[in-house]
């Protein structure tokens, strides 16, 4: 039998991870979608932020444009991260970041999974967080320019994370991070998330154990792959980074960067359970 502390504990543990809500972030991902192929400096992008920027000030949250300039193998390409914030007392902050750009094709790819799921993810995340109280601050990032504009080189790719990494370690915010976790393609309706091996390790076990504990241990079931992916130029500065990805997406991964990943291919089951391992984690590493 569970001491009476022990299960108030858990109960409320459970009511904070259920505020997310996984239809409303499959709401998102529609409407990010309706905005077409969004690669960077397109004007389908710039509605995608005006329309990521508007839920976040909705929501009660401090936004940061982060606007910056890549050169690219096309050229000088205007990009934005977005960023959210939550303040904390502690002085440390957890992020919970992902990409919002979809990655140019001469077909029409609106990336409900890759590039919507994310932040359709956090999206919501930040509904479902406005009215927690925070010991460390939190962070939503919205990053842009992780795909790449051709073929996918150490500098064609990842430009958002690359360039607030670099950003924040020299102002002195990374060094406040106790946490990143970074969300990618995790709105596949047949979600396997992967254990990826360059993510840290003590950060990855905290994770697996709360999908655990919350009934999602079959979607956290994944193979072991090293993928590079937002979370590694925060690896490189220090941080411990976690990156969520179920790289396994359609028959033999057909529907990755296809014109089938298409909001039909997702499930808003899918990204409720990582909605929730999410939020119950950012609680966990609390002081």
């Amino acid at each position: 039998m569970l001491r009476p502390f022990l299960l108030t504990s858990l109960l409320c543990a459970s009511l904070a991870a259920a505020d997310f809500n996984g239809q409303q972030a499959m709401e998102h991902t529609k409407a990010l979608v309706a905005f077409g192929p969004r690669p960077s400096g397109s004007p389908a992008i710039q509605k995608a932020q005006a329309y990521i920027i508007q839920q976040l000030k909705t929501q009660g949250w401090q936004v940061t444009e982060d606007n910056f300039t890549s050169k690219t193998p096309v050229g000088a390409i205007a990009m934005k991260n977005i960023i959210a914030r939550r303040t904390g007392l502690s002085g440390k902050a957890v992020v919970i970041s992902g990409h919002y750009d979809t990655k140019r094709f001469p077909f029409p790819f609106v990336g409900a999974n890759d590039g919507g799921s994310s932040a359709a993810i956090l999206l919501e995340l930040a509904r479902a967080l406005k009215d927690r109280q925070f010991k460390n601050d939190v962070y939503l990032v919205f990053f842009d320019g992780e795909e790449a504009v051709k073929d996918w080189t150490a500098t064609d790719s990842l430009y958002g994370s690359r360039h607030l990494a670099a950003a924040w370690q020299k102002d002195g915010t990374a060094a406040r991070v106790v946490g990143l976790i970074n969300v990618d393609m995790t709105g596949d309706r047949d979600l396997h998330i992967v254990s990826e091996m360059y993510s840290s390790e003590p950060l990855r076990r905290l994770v697996w154990q709360v999908a655990a504990q919350l009934g999602y241990a079959k979607k956290f079931d994944g193979p072991e792959l090293a993928i590079e992916d937002d979370h590694v130029p925060f690896l490189r500065i220090g941080v411990r980074a976690l990156d969520l990805i179920d790289f396994e997406y359609g028959p033999n991964h057909s529907w990755w960067h296809t014109a089938q990943d298409t909001p039909d291919k997702l499930s808003p089951a899918s990204m409720e359970a990582v909605g929730r391992v999410l939020a119950e984690t950012i609680k966990k590493l609390e002081p």
